[in-house]
């Protein structure tokens, strides 16, 4: 096996500097690993040693096993970080080219339904207030989990996104009210904002069922998830505002690029914000 200590101490690095989540920790292991173990098979056993025509090789090898083109470009993102961080110039590494394909999206009328309580128990209003949230908010579901009671303001909410990075973000009227309207029906002591009925933090994956089983219950027929909710949130706020760069803050968007890719109109829209606005455009 090639030297293992240098990923632990890449490890050490992600967790403790660049404050990835565990998630991302374990998978950028994996794709460590699963190098490791071809560069073995090749007699390589020295990381110094690795060179782009190797790394070209595995992409490849990857490809043919059936792995899909995303899931290659994701891993040697992974290992292109890896020897940035050995300081380690690798040279060129030619991945699979991928297709963009348009994530779903909720409609306003969509999520409406969604948002709509038809009970006051208070599992509905918890759960009419998650959706509220991350429509509203546009959080990733692991910033909503995360959530505690000092992180709500009237107007703000105080989320830990990616990397460790607070960031505020307005709560509109409505998810606020219905968040209210949760946490008076259910009083706790907990710290965190959702809880279940033993009185602890949701996981990710109890949100991610929940929502999934709550758009069924309104009749949408195809599969919703958390992140949908915050595509839509940002698409519908882009089709409004036109101002990409309010997008990105609201989203917590680093880099812009991550933006464009993560919200996009619709070619109709899209026409009408040019011939609005273009001064080549044929207006009519």
């Amino acid at each position: 096996m090639v030297e293992l200590q240098k990923i632990k101490h890449f490890m050490h690095f992600l967790k403790n500097v660049r404050h990835y989540s565990v998630h991302t920790q374990k998978a950028y292991a994996r794709d460590l690993h699963k190098l490791g173990d071809f560069l073995v098979d090749e007699d390589i056993h020295n990381w110094d040693a690795v060179t782009a025509e190797q790394l070209n090789l595995f992409s490849m090898r990857l490809y043919h096993s059936g792995i899909n083109p995303k899931s290659i470009n994701r891993c040697m993102s992974s290992i292109r970080s890896f020897f940035k961080f050995l300081e380690h110039d690798i040279g060129k590494i030619t991945t699979p080219k991928t297709t963009k394909k348009l994530p779903s999206i909720l409609s306003c009328e969509q999520f409406k339904l969604m948002a709509k309580p038809n009970s006051s128990d208070w599992l509905m209003l918890r759960n009419v207030a998650i959706i509220e949230l991350l429509y509203s908010c546009g959080l990733r579901v692991s910033e909503l989990v995360g959530l505690d009671i000092k992180d709500i303001d009237s107007d703000f909410l105080t989320v830990l996104g990616k990397g460790g990075k607070m960031r505020t973000t307005p709560i509109g009227a409505k998810s606020y009210q219905a968040l209210n309207r949760y946490l008076k029906k259910y009083e706790h002591s907990n710290k965190a904002v959702f809880i279940n009925q033993n009185g602890q933090r949701l996981s990710v994956r109890w949100v991610q069922k929940m929502v999934k089983n709550r758009a069924q219950q309104v009749g949408i027929a195809f599969h919703v998830h958390p992140h949908m909710l915050r595509h839509a949130a940002a698409t519908h706020f882009l089709q409004s505002s036109h101002d990409l760069r309010s997008v990105q803050a609201f989203l917590g968007h680093e880099s812009i690029k991550s933006t464009q890719v993560y919200t996009h109109l619709d070619f109709l829209e899209l026409s009408k914000v040019y011939d609005k606005c273009h001064p080549r455009a044929k207006k009519q």
